[in-house]
């Protein structure tokens, strides 16, 4: 049987986290448990109280036998983010997009290989996304394709014909 008895130092981390609004429901119903326990209840008790099952409440005191306070946060999912690789890739995407020039997900991440870092699209949009860096989509336009003359004789052209109709009216 799982018991905790708490010492005057824990009492007063626990008290103290009872009380703290960023805990999530989830926690406050752990730090609950821990109390509870303190005050002499049986895990089974506990989870019939709180409408847990028996196993999480055994879970969550072993916890904090183990970890203390810290046990009764919530870790998020997953390994530890790596931040050394994280600044690697942002360094080398922040000189890529330096360069004068037009870039597609896809580019980036062909330019990234060359570096020796291997993203996929989706991954690179959000190393974009997570350094502020937007985006825009390229302009559609034929303006490079035109002739300056023939342009300026079709705006002439379209000119005279907006005068006749303002004429005519």
């Amino acid at each position: 049987m799982i018991r905790i008895a708490l010492t005057r130092d824990q009492r007063d981390a626990v008290q103290a986290l009872r009380r703290d609004r960023s805990l999530t429901p989830h926690e406050r119903d752990w730090v609950e448990m821990v109390c509870l326990s303190d005050a002499g209840w049986s895990p089974p008790k506990i989870a019939q109280h709180l409408g847990y099952c028996t196993a999480t409440v055994r879970r969550i005191l072993t916890r904090f036998r183990a970890n203390g306070v810290a046990g009764l946060h919530r870790r998020p999912p997953g390994p530890e983010p790596n931040r050394t690789r994280r600044q690697e890739v942002e360094s080398v995407l922040q000189t890529l997009l330096a360069q004068e020039r037009t870039w597609t997900a896809a580019q980036l991440v062909a330019a990234l290989a060359d570096q020796g870092i291997t993203l996929g699209p989706r991954q690179l949009r959000r190393y974009l996304h997570g350094m502020g860096a937007g985006y825009r989509r390229t302009v559609r336009t034929v303006a490079h394709q035109q002739n300056p003359t023939q342009v300026a004789q079709a705006k002439a052209a379209l000119d005279a014909l907006k005068k006749r109709q303002q004429q005519a009216t």
